[in-house]
């Protein structure tokens, strides 16, 4: 499990509201009519996330699995080796790559 980095708490008003905590809003990047994302997870743990524009239910689902399984059985975790660390790092030496750039073509997943 994650370690933690600030714990807040806030009261919930008669009318279900509450406010979320400067420190919370500043690492989420939101502020005055922000958007925030509640996710509710197995167990009854709730994460607060900044929205993303383009969220994928199904990659979601994937990742909070990915998630859930390594912190289950972090014995099924190991460090690349180091050798191909390196060779990828040689092979990718001066590029750029800009996640947001459009792919031009057809794509085949």
């Amino acid at each position: 499990m994650a370690a933690t980095l600030v714990r807040e708490r806030s009261k919930i008003t008669a009318k279900g509201q509450t406010t979320v905590p400067k420190s919370v809003r500043q690492a989420l990047g939101v502020s005055y009519g922000g958007e925030i994302a509640y996710v509710l997870e197995e167990g009854g743990r709730v994460s607060l996330l900044r929205p993303e524009e383009d969220m994928d239910p199904v990659i979601d689902g994937f990742l909070t699995f990915l998630a859930q399984d390594m912190a289950r059985n972090p014995s099924h975790l190991s460090a690349f080796p180091a050798d191909l660390a390196e060779r990828m790092a040689a092979l990718t030496a001066g590029m750029h790559v800009d996640l947001n750039e459009e792919i031009d073509g057809a794509v085949t997943l």
